[in-house]
């Protein structure tokens, strides 16, 4: 399982999943339309391993608002004329510059 992403299995038992923002409650069409993009560009993202959308019962695709957050960075910069495969990268590089930032600003917090 990818670190932060919802776990159905967590011994919470689903509490707060509407305040979680790992919690795949988007279906793709409604997903696509958030952000303002095709059911294929999101297929493409998770083809390219971007993101891995979690998947129903029936097997239909599920979103979370972290995913969808990362879905339109990358449709930002496509249409600023990026590829696809460089976007995915940039967008790629740039979550993992965060959570070392956020790592290294807890590390900073901790005595001693």
């Amino acid at each position: 399982m990818i670190p932060g992403q919802y776990d159905p299995a967590a011994p919470d038992g689903g509490a707060d999943k509407f305040d979680d923002e790992h919690y795949p409650a988007y279906t793709m069409g409604r997903a696509a339309d958030m952000i303002g993009a095709s059911q294929n560009f999101l297929r493409g993202l998770d083809e390219a391993g971007l993101i891995e959308p979690q998947r129903s019962a029936g097997g239909h695709r599920r979103y979370s608002r972290h995913q969808l957050r990362i879905a339109a960075r990358v449709r930002e910069l496509v249409d600023q004329g990026t590829a696809v495969e460089a976007a995915c990268r940039i967008v790629s590089l740039e979550d993992q510059l965060h959570e070392a930032r956020q790592q290294n600003n807890a590390e900073r917090r901790q005595p001693g």
